[in-house]
């Protein structure tokens, strides 16, 4: 099992066109600009021909607002999914079978839901790792207003773990061997 303790650099991956949309985001009025983070961040475009890439990724659309693509990542034996900024849909699922380790946002708090801006709460989050039969799963991106102390994010855990007993919140520089 590979262990990476440190990074030189933050790695951004996504779908063509990820470099222009994070260079206006990652910018003024926004925030400051990539090249004045405090760390170096380096942006990729997943290629068509995924073939190209030293491991197997796979990925789909998910329920949002905006275009938010889920991730699957395969690798010596073991598989990844992460499902960003989405409600309940099929493909964080299937994208999600069988899976090492399913990391899935939690911003919302139990019980809370929206169709017009869909996030998951502890219990939907729960609900895909189960459907999935995923091993693990990892709640994060919990939003800043809704869960202002960790007590809070633990609250979430213990929602998450009534309906699916290997839940953890994710705190920072929290390591997880897979």
């Amino acid at each position: 099992m590979n262990k990476i303790r440190c990074f030189e650099k933050l790695h951004i991956f996504g779908p063509a066109g990820t470099k222009n949309i994070l260079g206006k985001l990652i910018n003024s009025p926004f925030t400051m600009p990539i090249s004045q983070l405090p760390f170096p961040v380096e942006l990729h475009e997943l290629p068509k021909d995924r073939k190209k890439l030293p491991f197997f990724v796979d990925s789909k659309p998910l329920l949002h607002s905006s275009l938010t693509l889920g991730y699957r990542m395969e690798l010596n034996g073991k598989t990844i999914s992460y499902c960003p900024d989405t409600g309940y849909c099929d493909n964080a699922v299937e994208l999600s079978k069988n899976a090492d380790l399913l990391i899935a946002e939690c911003a919302y708090k139990s019980g809370q839901n929206s169709t017009k801006w869909p996030h998951l709460n502890p219990e939907a989050a729960a609900r895909i790792a189960k459907e999935a039969n995923a091993r693990r799963l990892a709640l994060v991106h919990f939003d800043a207003h809704l869960y202002k102390t960790l007590k809070q994010r633990r609250k979430a855990e213990m929602a998450a773990q009534k309906i699916y007993k290997n839940a953890f919140a994710a705190m920072d520089k929290m390591q997880v061997s897979v």
